[in-house]
């Protein structure tokens, strides 16, 4: 491994860089910051040279797992041949066989594929096109978009807009306005229904048909819905939750975006999780492990019906990103999604889910490990003031747990994962689609001594 000088990088760092969702004061004040430096398999090193596991694949991105040269070569081979050229009025032949292998994929009748560099940019295309799409239709009114409660759908000004995170919206407003909330599919912290998880699945996809009278079916364009929501900890649908989402949005003439930046690709056991949960959108965006992130990508996936009014004539979307479809990237993606095929990686998460599941759920006797929630190898783990009341910690106890104790100790122990508090506390696992029961039992061991650490200190 290349040996590299700690204390000049952490300088040029200090000096320089501008860390993303982070706190500069961490290099300003502190030791400094962790410097990764290589990955292989389902392990990452850091430039002192310490491993540890990759419990979160980089950031829900490398499914395929770390260190595979043969992604490396196709994008060096590539870049050799055809390092660049724009998708705007041209085409070449990655981009085109790219798009047809994810059209494949794809549930139902998403036939077109927009290609965009990430996933915020996926979702902005997504909103300006369910825009555009009404106005086509003569119903220029339907410009709003309903979300859930917490998820996270990015940072550009329009996704933003669809977050349902108001302190990440706070310092940015006013955004993009149409943007409107409902609730999420949280069954730990629901009250109303006991243990009826499919009456409380009904009673929140009712929610989305009440948003959208209140608005007026007139003006809204888009329901956006992760399949399982990330933000606050891995919210699964319940039950039949999808099934009355469709047929509400299918009465008030309302479009479905399933966004799928994470969990597409493998994350929960299908390339697409609208295949694993029966939805079918009128429109998929996804990203992070179309290329298991070796370069980068996103798309926003079109059914047929939105993409009519552009199929003839004068019509365009105008719209695109420079790096949109990249050569490279496109590349990669194809050779990434070789990999998935012949390494089974979807089935492997099928099979190994329960497993994974069944280790985590050993955390539950530690006093302050309240739900585990989650499917395909996409889990969160909810911590609790209290497991009998489900009283969860107050702004300064999430501080001083997850910050300044959980965040720091998970990463000592050798496991990089997520300690989030957008919603209440939780710890978040989604490791490369390679591992098994070894690593499951692994991670098991690690989070029991940090957490009954943490337990013990509150």
């Amino acid at each position: 491994m290349t040996e590299f000088n700690e204390a000049d990088l952490q300088q040029k760092a200090k000096d320089h860089l501008w860390m993303h969702f982070s706190r500069q004061s961490v290099m300003e004040d502190g030791a400094g910051v962790p410097i990764i430096v290589k990955g292989d398999g389902h392990h990452i090193w850091d430039s002192k040279g310490k491993k540890y596991f990759d419990g979160l694949s980089g950031l829900f991105v490398v499914n395929a797992g770390h260190g595979r040269t043969r992604l490396a070569e196709t994008a060096a081979k590539q870049a050799a041949e055809l390092a660049f050229f724009p998708i705007w009025s041209y085409a070449h032949p990655n981009a085109i066989e790219l798009a047809d292998r994810i059209a494949d994929y794809a549930p139902g009748d998403l036939n077109r594929v927009f290609f965009s560099t990430g996933g915020g940019e996926a979702v902005e295309t997504a909103f300006k096109l369910a825009k555009y799409y009404w106005k086509l239709q003569g119903q220029p009114t339907k410009h709003k978009v309903i979300s859930r409660s917490v998820a996270y759908h990015g940072t550009p000004q329009g996704a933003l807009a669809i977050t349902g995170i108001p302190a990440m919206k706070a310092m940015f407003e006013p955004l993009t306005p149409g943007g409107f909330r409902v609730p999420n599919t949280n069954f730990y912290r629901a009250t109303e229904h006991g243990d009826n998880l499919i009456e409380f699945g009904q009673w929140a996809a009712n929610r989305i048909e009440e948003m959208i009278l209140f608005e007026g079916p007139e003006t809204v364009a888009a329901v956006f819905l992760e399949p399982v929501q990330n933000s606050g900890g891995c919210f699964t649908p319940p039950p039949g939750y999808f099934k009355r989402v469709r047929e509400i949005c299918t009465k008030y003439d309302v479009l479905l975006v399933a966004d799928e930046v994470i969990t597409g690709f493998g994350r929960i056991g299908d390339m697409f999780a609208s295949t694993t949960y029966d939805i079918q959108p009128d429109m998929i965006t996804c990203a992070k492990g179309m290329t298991s992130g070796y370069s980068p990508i996103g798309a926003t996936i079109v059914s047929d019906r939105i993409y009519e009014p552009f199929k003839h004539g004068q019509t365009s979307f105008s719209h695109g990103y420079t790096f949109g479809g990249h050569p490279v990237s496109a590349a990669v993606a194809l050779e990434n999604l070789k990999i998935f095929e012949e390494e089974r990686l979807t089935q492997n998460v099928k099979e190994n889910s329960p497993h994974f599941r069944a280790a985590l759920d050993k955390l539950l006797d530690i006093p302050i490990v309240g739900d585990v929630r989650g499917d395909g190898y996409f889990f969160g783990i909810e911590l609790v003031k209290d497991k009998d009341t489900r009283e969860t910690f107050n702004d300064e106890e999430s501080e001083r747990l997850l910050r300044g104790f959980l965040s720091k100790a998970l990463f000592d122990a050798g496991l990089y994962c997520r300690a989030d508090d957008r919603g209440d506390p939780v710890i978040q696992l989604a490791p490369p689609l390679t591992i098994g029961q070894a690593e499951f039992d692994e991670i098991e061991q690690t989070l029991r001594g940090v957490l009954t650490e943490a337990s013990s200190l509150l």
